[in-house]
């Protein structure tokens, strides 16, 4: 096993590893995974050190959420988030695929982010998980980049009834934190003017390519002590891969003038020593803002490879391809 640093989140008594798991590619995203290869890469975080592992009700319908829990069973270091605004119940019809996941779970999906529907999602994923107790809780998905013209009631639960739940939840010691898992940053704004934030999990909005986050809501964050736990390092593909054809880039196909981009930032990182995706993922890991970085595959081989990558030493002037 490889030792791994802890981090505080925001003010609360939580600790996470620097670097953490996420689990919606076991979850079957774009491609089914059997139970033992997702057991082989859960092994592989373990063994590298991760004992921060986040995964989600919407990831495969609850098969990552389960696939989770039997790993983690007697492993009492784990520290789990998972999130709410999902509520699943029984599928009344077969289903191959949903929202990307192939062959998920057999449930139905509905968003709710009152109270009542946070409670309701918040118990389902403990029963999943087999655990009473979730470390950090977050509100998945809420914001105009989900749900367009929907979002403004989702908002009115949330701010009516959810949020404060939030707060109960965390009061009660079933959960140590709470904040936002999600791919914008103007609702985390909206949602931190309204109440603090222990912490958010930013996808895509903190990397080497998409660095929006840093106008105003790290600023914010680091005022009000909330902390950014970073997912979507390499903005769904493109910082991996690079910029060739077919190269994703928000979750579809990269336009030219994000081809163009990348072109120009591989340049810069390899001049430097460094190729592309060991300067995305030094990129966010390095970032002062940063508390975790979130790796997520169902490839043992791939997770291992972004390890050794993040331990690897810069070489010297590297840091100016970062900056």
């Amino acid at each position: 096993m490889t030792a791994m640093a802890w981090k505080q989140l925001g003010r609360t008594g939580v600790k996470v590893t620097e670097v953490s798991f996420g689990t919606a590619s076991i979850g079957n995203l774009y491609r089914e995974v059997d139970d033992a290869d997702a057991a082989d890469v859960l092994e592989a975080a373990w063994a590298g050190g991760l004992r921060y592992f986040d995964t989600a009700p919407h990831y495969g319908r609850g098969l990552a959420e389960q696939r989770l829990g039997r790993f983690l069973k007697g492993r009492d270091a784990a520290v789990v988030s998972t999130k709410v605004g999902r509520v699943l119940s029984p599928a009344a019809a077969p289903i191959a695929e949903a929202d990307g996941f192939v062959n998920p779970a057999q449930n139905d999906v509905r968003y709710d982010y009152s109270g009542d529907g946070i409670e309701e999602s918040f118990e389902q994923s403990c029963e999943r998980l087999d655990r009473n107790h979730i470390e950090i809780l977050y509100v998945h998905d809420i914001g105009r980049f989900t749900h367009g013209d929907e979002n403004a009631g989702h908002m009115e639960d949330f701010f009516g009834s959810g949020y404060e739940r939030l707060v109960r939840l965390k009061e009660a010691g079933r959960i140590g934190a709470f904040g936002l898992g999600v791919n914008e940053c103007e609702v985390c704004l909206e949602v931190i003017d309204h109440g603090p934030l222990d912490a958010i999990l930013l996808a895509g909005r903190l990397t080497l390519l998409d660095r929006s986050a840093e106008t105003d809501l790290v600023p914010r964050c680091r005022e009000d002590g909330s902390s950014l736990v970073l997912g979507g390092v390499f903005n769904s593909g493109i910082l991996a891969t690079g910029p060739v054809e077919g190269a994703t880039y928000g979750y579809g196909p990269a336009s030219r003038e994000i081809l163009d981009r990348v072109a120009s930032l591989q340049s810069r990182a390899e001049a430097a020593g460094l190729p592309l995706p060991t300067a995305a993922l030094h990129f966010a890991s390095r970032h002062p803002a940063t508390t975790s970085v979130l790796l997520g595959t169902a490839k043992a081989s791939t997770l291992e490879r972004n390890l050794k990558a993040l331990r690897q030493e810069l070489p010297e002037g590297a840091e100016a391809a970062l900056v």
